[in-house]
């Protein structure tokens, strides 16, 4: 058996010449300034945003032994960082029951999975990453779809889904719909994901430019999303290598619908905790409207 098999376990293979070496810790080295902070907003009644920061790892921790002093660690730890965000829609309760319904999916799918890849040392390994996220998606459309059968207060409820995962320098990222994952480095802004709407097919046939996607009535309209629609989806997968000082930021389109790149930019460059810049965030978007529920999710990374 491989990591690129269909099955979530994989057989491990002691490495020739080195299996007395013990492997350096390199993940849990990793430092992330954390935050989030989601609001309703100034025109809607309830909040159908949901997000979730998370510290995930594994360790071994050496309690009795007679073995030679230093031959095991006294403690070793592998871990990651993981961040999502969500947008449901779907009228009544039915949008905050599927944000919150998917994030809760995603996580159960996480922790019924046997072996947990901690370490990339070898490149199937990351292959590995992005399909068990592309499949968790697959898993937990299915799982709402289900869900709205049963229920018929359910029925056409959708969300957004945006997933980022840190392991050491490695940047994992998951998404479908328009909320966004973006990466602020040396300066510049970047959208990693691509918004699935009709304005941003309309936009990649060069049909509209940019400028007039940001306005345009269909911007809304989504081509891609988790819930009760009876489509297949395509879950957008990508992987980042992170760099010293890089500060992720995953939002709903409350926020990027307010607040131009240039002021997200600005604020994640100011260098300010985490926390706060997710207020600040909230803030501007509240202070351009507010019109819709609003998520900021900020990850600032050092590296050692």
């Amino acid at each position: 058996m491989n990591p690129s098999s269909s099955s979530d376990t994989a057989e491990f293979q002691f490495p020739q010449g080195k299996w007395r070496d013990r492997p350096e810790s390199y993940s849990a080295r990793v430092e992330a300034d954390l935050g989030g902070l989601s609001h309703v907003g100034k025109v809607r009644t309830n909040n159908e945003d949901h997000f979730l920061i998370a510290r995930f790892g594994r360790f071994l921790e050496s309690l009795q032994s007679n073995l030679p002093e230093n031959a095991v660690p006294l403690r070793s730890e592998e871990s990651g960082f993981g961040m999502a965000v969500a947008d449901g829609m779907g009228g009544a309760a039915a949008g905050e029951e599927a944000s919150r319904r998917a994030i809760m999916g995603f996580v159960n799918l996480v922790l019924r999975t046997p072996d947990w890849i901690l370490r990339l040392d070898d490149e199937p390994l990351t292959d590995e990453v992005l399909r068990r996220a592309a499949d968790r998606y697959e898993k937990v459309n299915e799982s709402l779809e289900e869900q709205a059968r049963d229920d018929p207060g359910l029925r056409g409820y959708g969300t957004t889904m945006t997933v980022a995962c840190s392991i050491g320098r490695e940047l994992f990222v998951a998404h479908l719909g328009d909320s966004r994952a973006y990466l602020f480095r040396g300066g510049r802004l970047q959208q990693l994901t691509r918004d699935h709407t009709l304005a941003q097919e309309l936009l990649d046939r060069n049909v509209i430019d940019r400028a007039e996607a940001a306005s345009h009535r269909l911007r809304h309209a989504l081509t891609q999303s988790l819930g009760d629609h009876g489509r297949a989806i395509q879950p957008e997968v990508l992987r980042v290598s992170l760099e010293d000082g890089d500060c992720l930021l995953l939002c709903t389109d409350g926020l990027s619908e307010m607040v131009d790149g240039d002021s997200i930019g600005t604020i994640l460059g100011s260098g300010a905790p985490a926390r706060t810049l997710c207020e600040r965030l909230v803030d501007a978007a509240l202070a351009a409207g507010g019109k819709d529920n609003v998520t900021a999710v900020v990850a600032r990374y050092r590296m050692p």
